[in-house]
């Protein structure tokens, strides 16, 4: 059997035939999830508060008073009612799709800052290694107060052995002096 057969007779790759015979709407993505973000960024602000607030006042009030006899909408105003729920069916899904789009970014940057801090991290482990090798090297190296110090001990060295040489040349040159006489 040859491979598109199985692949056909399996459930669940769907047929190409049926690919093509539905037409899907295209749209930019991108775009629209940067429109819907300005939406929800519009609908969080004060003046879209404000706005729907004069938006209501005008509408009770022209439809309680009947100014210019306009009464479209009268007391239960279920026309207002079904405008708040298209907007809001409207609403939620533009909120949800700004919010899985700043998700997805957070997401993005919370990986950088993890790669960031390993690198930061792995800096930090090097330079400690760095900087105990050089305490090491700088152990194993003489300094100048421990030259000094055996410097002045050879120093002391040297003179003690002048010293017991003087006076063995000494004691020496007396018994020559003694032996002679």
């Amino acid at each position: 059997m040859s491979e598109t057969r199985r692949t056909r007779e399996r459930l669940d790759t769907p047929r190409d035939e049926r690919r093509h015979l539905v037409r899907r709407p295209s749209y930019n993505k991108d775009a629209f999830g940067v429109f819907a973000e300005q939406f929800a960024r519009f609908m969080g602000t004060a003046t879209f508060l404000l706005y729907m607030t004069l938006f209501v006042i005008v509408w009770v009030t022209l439809n309680v008073v009947g100014l210019f006899g306009l009464h479209w909408d009268p007391y239960p105003f279920i026309l207002l009612n079904l405008f708040f729920s298209t907007q809001a069916s409207y609403a939620a899904p533009l909120i949800l799709l700004a919010q899985n789009r700043q998700e997805a970014r957070d997401r993005v940057i919370a990986e950088q800052d993890r790669q960031a801090d390993a690198r930061a991290h792995a800096d930090m482990e090097f330079l400690a290694r760095e900087v105990a090798s050089l305490r090491m090297a700088v152990g194993e190296v003489a300094t100048r107060d421990f030259l000094r110090s055996e410097l002045r001990t050879l120093l002391s060295d040297l003179d003690d052995r002048a010293d017991e040489r003087a006076q063995s040349h000494e004691d020496g040159d007396d018994e020559d002096q003694r032996g002679s006489a």
